[in-house]
């Protein structure tokens, strides 16, 4: 996997950051109908934050950011910082990234349509892995700082 995105994909996603401000709470929403088919994953998730929207409408902002910001990185760093903390805090690991993917991407062609192209949906797979990398990393860190403060 490359350390670096490549510049089309980092167009492709920032051209689609307008129609993931408009439609963001209704692909994240999708998203976690197809995310909860698994129970286990289901239970890791506060479900009255789902129930609200709030767990929706805070990934749709944080995936808008993300789109808006992936030629500038640094500015999300606190975003990722925090998102490591809940990660750790809610038992995320390395192998639940597939299934979030496997959900968010059919869910960005759901609810576009036509739109979600092949490959806006190649360079939305792209910035998702390379952002799962970075997030997986971090937590892994996480864990073991948690682990040694333990001990």
């Amino acid at each position: 996997m490359s350390n670096h995105l490549s510049s089309e994909t980092i167009a492709i996603v920032k051209a689609t950051a307008p129609a993931l401000q408009a439609h963001g709470v209704e692909i994240t929403t999708r998203m976690y109908e197809r995310l909860f088919v698994n129970e286990e994953v289901r239970d890791m998730f506060d479900q009255a934050a789902q129930a609200s929207g709030e767990q929706p409408r805070r990934l749709a902002a944080a995936i808008l950011g993300y789109a808006q910001n992936i030629d500038k990185l640094e500015a999300l760093s606190g975003a990722v910082a925090r998102m490591v903390k809940r990660h750790v805090d809610t038992g995320v690991r390395a192998e639940h990234y597939p299934h979030v993917a496997n959900a968010l991407l059919p869910a960005i062609r759901d609810v576009l349509g036509e739109a979600a192209t092949d490959e806006v949906l190649a360079a939305w797979g792209e910035a998702y892995w390379f952002l799962a990398k970075l997030l997986i990393a971090a937590e892994a860190e996480e864990y073991i700082n948690r682990s040694s403060a333990a001990a």
